[in-house]
């Protein structure tokens, strides 16, 4: 019989374990579509600095309720009808400054543009910054808080078009606010600053989480032919180290891959293809942890998704329409901190296997119940994501 301190300890372990996994897979519901994005760009021609914002209908809706008549359409001639608080709501949440002074924006002119995922509203203004003669040598910040209020996941995707220099910034809730100057376009700050992104989006990137931990729950167990609840707990960490270290690197290696082509345009799937394949990778990667001794080793299973998953971290970087001086440095920057995410979550994870590996909870609740729910949660997110759950 267990002593009763061991037995406190292991029932602590069990609820903290039972409630990550409830916490991921609630998270999971409420993330199954990509976030919001809006593009903004910084422009200047003819000595004339314009600003131009696009922000997606569903977002303005979800401010205004625009649909007056509820027939589950949004029209222009709705959306002009409420022109006025539109206007007065993009001015209290944009902001440009030259050198500490506010520039004057004016009224915007509103318009309807198509993105590749629907309709959105467009609102450009030509701004006039007093005392800035250069707009290329100028010291410029944007100040960007649409959205956030209500999606702490919405970014603004900033680019910069001068005639002297190229740039981009993502901008969120912790990170409201971009410098726009010649200094802070160097490949050092682009890189800095997309190695933060790259961790921030396997964070929030639940698919991308659940995947990886599909891949990694097995490692602590020795394989055998029986069951995989009858796997016995690994005697020895190298072989577990080593087999992490392999699904890993596999992974590593496949999305830097197509992380880099679909970057170079040399191939450019759809985003309607490869989120849906995403989601798919997960009830995969989940459903392979159950075939026991007939499951496809997780290294190649690792390399094939990781493919598939490379486009969806490109998806992010392409959105910013990176001009050339800017891209080697934000597309390596945004794959160290893809790799730097990664990483903290495997050293997160697997010491606390490793610690419940010799328990029936670790095999029944976080193996076999764990893959099972991630299997349905996959599934939920291959069906929204190809249009079949409304």
């Amino acid at each position: 019989m267990m002593p009763r301190p061991v037995v406190k300890a292991l029932r602590q372990w069990t609820a903290g374990v039972g409630l990550l996994w409830a916490s991921l897979l609630l998270a999971g519901s409420a993330m199954a579509h990509s976030s919001s994005n809006s593009y903004l760009t910084l422009s200047a021609a003819d000595k004339q600095l314009t600003l131009r914002a696009d922000i997606h209908w569903r977002d303005i809706d979800l401010i205004f309720d625009l649909d007056s008549n509820r027939d589950g359409q949004i029209t222009w001639g709705e959306t002009q009808s409420r022109s006025a608080e539109i206007n007065t709501w993009l001015a209290q949440g944009i902001q440009l400054s030259a050198s500490g002074q506010i520039c004057t924006l004016g009224a915007p002119d509103l318009q309807a543009s198509q993105h590749a995922d629907g309709t959105y509203l467009s609102a450009q203004w030509a701004a006039s910054c007093s005392g800035m003669a250069d707009v290329s040598s100028a010291d410029l910040t944007l100040r960007y808080g649409l959205i956030f209020a209500q999606d702490n996941l919405h970014r603004g995707l900033l680019k910069v078009d001068f005639p002297g220099y190229q740039s981009s910034a993502l901008l969120s809730p912790e990170r409201p606010e971009a410098q726009v100057s010649q200094a802070d376009s160097s490949a050092l700050k682009v890189f800095g600053r997309y190695v933060v992104e790259g961790v921030w989006h396997i964070w929030i990137g639940i698919d991308h989480i659940l995947f990886l931990l599909s891949l990694l729950v097995l490692a602590p167990l020795q394989p055998s032919r029986q069951r995989v609840t009858q796997w016995r707990a690994a005697a020895q960490a190298r072989p577990v180290v080593l087999d992490v270290l392999a699904v890993v690197t596999a992974f590593t290696v496949a999305h830097s891959i197509t992380l880099g082509l679909s970057i170079l345009k040399w191939l450019e799937p759809s985003a309607d293809l490869i989120e849906p394949a995403i989601a798919l990778s997960v009830v995969l990667a989940a459903l392979n942890n159950l075939f026991g001794w007939s499951a496809l080793k997780r290294w190649r299973l690792a390399f094939v998704f990781g493919l598939v998953h490379g486009f969806g971290f490109a998806n992010v970087l392409l959105d910013l329409g990176l001009p050339p001086s800017a891209l080697a440095a934000a597309l390596g920057g945004f794959n160290v901190g893809v790799e730097l995410g990664q990483l903290a979550i495997v050293l997160a994870f697997l010491p606390l296997a490793w610690w419940l590996r010799n328990t029936r909870f670790y095999r029944w609740v976080v193996v076999a119940g764990g893959s099972l729910a991630i299997v349905v949660l996959g599934l939920f997110w291959t069906l929204e994501r190809t249009g079949l759950l409304a």
